[in-house]
């Protein structure tokens, strides 16, 4: 039974290394083209680079003005994630404690509407709120990142809150403390597993997004940092060396943030994922 269960297990290993090899293919030859001059890349793609070229990286972080398309990044991915998690948990929260027909049906349509890809509405959406003008600047941005964001927020919160008892909140309002105090005084700060998880998740697709800030943002001083590494692409040909280094610099940052957030994940949807 041992010999088998061994043997089972190695296979196992062996599998998860092939997918992990598959995965991380991709990357290798990101990381080792950002050294590489254009003539080396196109001679040599898979190979190591003979010599490293670290003025890939000077010139890339030029170039895209690498200073002014992190900050942007940092406004817009943190102002989206406090709103993404801040309205969600109180609108999940009136949705759980005030149960009725009509709030059982607006939860649905927000459930609902996660189903709704976006590529439906892209279109439509940048030509309503471009001719009213509101296009073009940051809070717009963050406005739309709220929008689509909310569904999975509330579903996620909504089934967590479910296992917080009401009665600590009737103890909380016997003390004095009114609906809205006892909400951010004891069940806020019991939220903040799935709040930790929420917030990772939506950290990753803001920081990451391209398409929904290609649409919003016009203006080269307001560009995040994906956005910014399509400066390097011409009419006719692309710098693929600069482009490779500006992925990396681009791709640095939430990585090191997903190393320290990544054990909120898998607990904050496992303990919020129970059946409405």
């Amino acid at each position: 039974m041992s010999r088998k269960f061994s043997l089972k297990n190695s296979r196992i290993y062996i599998i998860l290394i092939a997918i992990l090899l598959i995965y991380m293919f991709p990357v290798y030859l990101v990381v080792i083209n950002s050294f590489k001059n254009l003539f080396e890349i196109i001679d040599n793609t898979l190979g190591f680079p003979r010599n490293l070229h670290f003025k890939n990286y000077i010139q890339a972080f030029n170039d895209m003005n690498y200073p002014m398309a992190f900050m942007n990044s940092v406004i817009v991915t943190v102002f989206s994630v406090i709103v993404v998690c801040f309205f969600p948990s109180m609108t999940a929260h009136y949705f759980l404690r005030n149960k009725s027909k009509f709030n059982t049906l607006m939860f649905g349509l927000m459930i609902a509407s996660m189903n709704i890809p976006f590529h439906a509405i892209m279109i439509p959406m940048v030509r309503i709120y471009g001719s009213l003008g509101v296009l073009n600047n940051k809070a717009s941005l963050i406005y739309f990142y709220l929008a689509f964001g909310t569904p999975l927020s509330v579903f996620t919160y909504h089934g967590f809150m479910k296992s917080i008892p009401k009665e600590l909140e009737e103890a909380a309002v016997i003390d004095g403390c009114n609906k809205i105090q006892a909400f951010f005084k004891v069940v806020f700060p019991l939220l903040t597993p799935v709040t930790a998880s929420i917030a990772t998740l939506n950290i990753l697709w803001f920081w990451n997004d391209y398409l929904l800030p290609f649409l919003v943002l016009k203006k080269a001083e307001q560009r995040t940092l994906p956005l910014s590494t399509f400066a390097f692409f011409g009419t006719h040909s692309a710098d693929y060396g600069l482009l490779m280094a500006a992925l990396i610099m681009t791709v640095i940052p939430i990585v090191i943030v997903y190393v320290f957030l990544q054990k909120y994940i898998i607990q904050g949807i496992v303990q919020g994922a129970v059946k409405y």
